[in-house]
């Protein structure tokens, strides 16, 4: 299981699911509980409050919900929540491999250890085996099933286990990283399903139910509230997380949320933790997210996304003071792509998206959330702060999908075979007064294990300066085992040494 971006230092989202024992999560998956009324919850009940030792007249009777019916929901729903267990291999290191403690790979411990290996040491590379589990639920009688993407990334062979003990190997029909929804299929029939709900009416501070395999204990309930709804993550998902406080925790990952009248209302994907366990914040994909998914998937295959071409940033106080703007909110536009949607409607480095399709952009992270709800080809209302005052701007999405095509086509027009960049020019006024160097769009391989990142603007390459990927090409071209990388990265000029023998 993959450890999610960073939100505050010493903080971290840990994804749901817990592949060979991920540090902090076991050998499960992490999720996230939603809340809601139930169906057949008891009439409101009512309390007087006794007089008081002054003689004081009773307080009138105060009106107290009681709580859903969580054993119904659970009795009723229950048998359509299935354990999802999945096997599959990484690579690793031989010397490193050699050099950890003698754990078992399926020891929580064992993920712990091999994080202080050392990428790149000689030893050559070997596969272990690797393991986790995490939670689904059938959304129709002939065994098509949601979960989370996470939960079976990189999975070899997905096996399903109902509550009435059977089990069956799982098709993965699709998978959608950028959601964290997947579409498993089953071949099975007359199964039992769970009726999928709205959020649009789900409210903060209702009743929500999670039920999953936390650690591997089939069938768990846990309850909470929600906490939030529309909450957007530093990860650049296209998802508004609903945020609970219900009980996940390693295993609950892709197990439903339901809300009070029992029906699915979220998939439990997330949660924000210090330790890798349960602290208090759980986030659920909300159903509706994963219903346009799936459908997606068993229509062309693919889920596809809108793109819009920019580099965003958060506003801060210091900003809103320099853009003079009210109050620090918005995406700050640092770069925009050469002929991609956001630059043919006129947008501009510099400028404050404050709205897309007429919703408020609070965060940065809100924009990409707003994207995933819309489709490629469709036209978008954007909402611009620029030199002092509001614009309205009007921009035709790109497909997300062809943004992965480009950046895979620059990179093999770059020297990614040896350093793993994907470069281009630096457009005018990009970066105020900066004139030279090679924007990095996109970075893996040996640059990525040395620290290069996106948005790096590479200056020189052995100390020759470059202004073309024909001269990165050149001098990386006369190198055998390494090469000292200039970039410049904010306001700082560092230098990065790359092994590419």
């Amino acid at each position: 299981m993959a450890q999610v971006e960073k939100m505050v230092p010493f903080k971290r989202l840990v994804w749901a699911l817990a592949a060979a024992g991920v540090l902090g999560l076991g050998g499960g998956a992490v999720g996230a509980l939603a809340v809601t009324k139930s169906e057949g919850a008891a009439p409101v009940a009512a309390m007087a409050a006794a007089p008081d030792a002054q003689g004081a007249a009773p307080v009138a009777a105060a009106a107290m919900p009681l709580a859903p019916d969580f054993a119904q929901i659970t009795a009723r729903n229950g048998p359509a929540v299935v354990n999802i267990s999945v096997t599959g291999s990484v690579k690793t290191s031989r010397r490193g491999a050699q050099a950890m403690p003698d754990i078992d790979p399926d020891d929580p411990f064992y993920q712990f250890f091999r994080r202080f290996q050392i990428p790149g040491q000689p030893g050559g590379e070997r596969s272990m085996p690797v393991r986790g589990q995490g939670s689904g639920f059938i959304v129709s009688e002939d065994g098509v099933i949601l979960t989370n993407a996470h939960v079976v990334r990189d999975a070899q062979e997905v096996m399903v286990k109902l509550t009435d003990r059977r089990e069956f190997p799982a098709k993965v029909l699709g998978s959608d990283p950028k959601t964290d929804v997947a579409v498993l299929k089953i071949e099975a029939r007359n199964l039992p399903t769970l009726k999928l709900g709205s959020t649009q009416d789900l409210r903060v501070g209702e009743w929500v139910l999670a039920i999953g395999s936390p650690f591997g204990f089939e069938n768990s309930v846990s309850a909470g509230v929600v906490s939030a709804k529309g909450r957007a993550l530093p990860d650049d998902s296209f998802v508004p997380f609903i945020q609970t406080d219900v009980a996940v925790n390693p295993g609950n990952s892709g197990g439903p949320l339901f809300n009070a009248r029992g029906e699915v209302v979220g998939i439990n994907s997330q949660i924000y933790s210090q330790s890798g366990g349960y602290q208090g914040i759980s986030f659920a994909i909300p159903i509706e997210v994963a219903k346009r998914v799936q459908q997606q998937i068993q229509q062309g295959g693919r889920a596809q996304h809108a793109r819009l071409g920019v580099v965003i940033q958060d506003v801060n106080q210091a900003f809103a003071d320099s853009f003079k703007l009210e109050r620090p909110a918005g995406a700050l536009v640092s770069s925009v792509e050469p002929g991609g949607p956001a630059a043919k409607a006129g947008l501009k480095a510099g400028d404050v998206i404050l709205k897309f399709n007429d919703q408020p952009i609070i965060a940065s992270s809100d924009l990409p959330a707003q994207l995933g709800q819309a489709t490629p080809g469709e036209k978008a209302r954007l909402e611009v702060w620029r030199q002092g005052q509001r614009e309205s701007l009007s921009a035709t999405l790109g497909d997300a999908s062809e943004k992965r095509q480009a950046k895979a086509d620059a990179d093999a027009q770059a020297p990614a075979g040896k350093l793993g960049l994907a470069l281009r020019p630096l457009q005018p006024g990009e970066l105020g007064e900066q004139r030279e160097g090679l924007v990095v769009e996109d970075v893996g391989g040996a640059a990525e294990r040395a620290g290069v990142q996106p948005g790096d603007v590479l200056l020189a390459v052995n100390g020759t300066k470059v202004s073309s990927v024909e001269q990165v090409r050149s001098v990386v071209a006369k190198s055998e085992k390494s090469v000292a990388l200039l970039v410049q990265r904010g306001g700082q000029q560092i230098f990065v040494p790359v092994r590419i023998g």
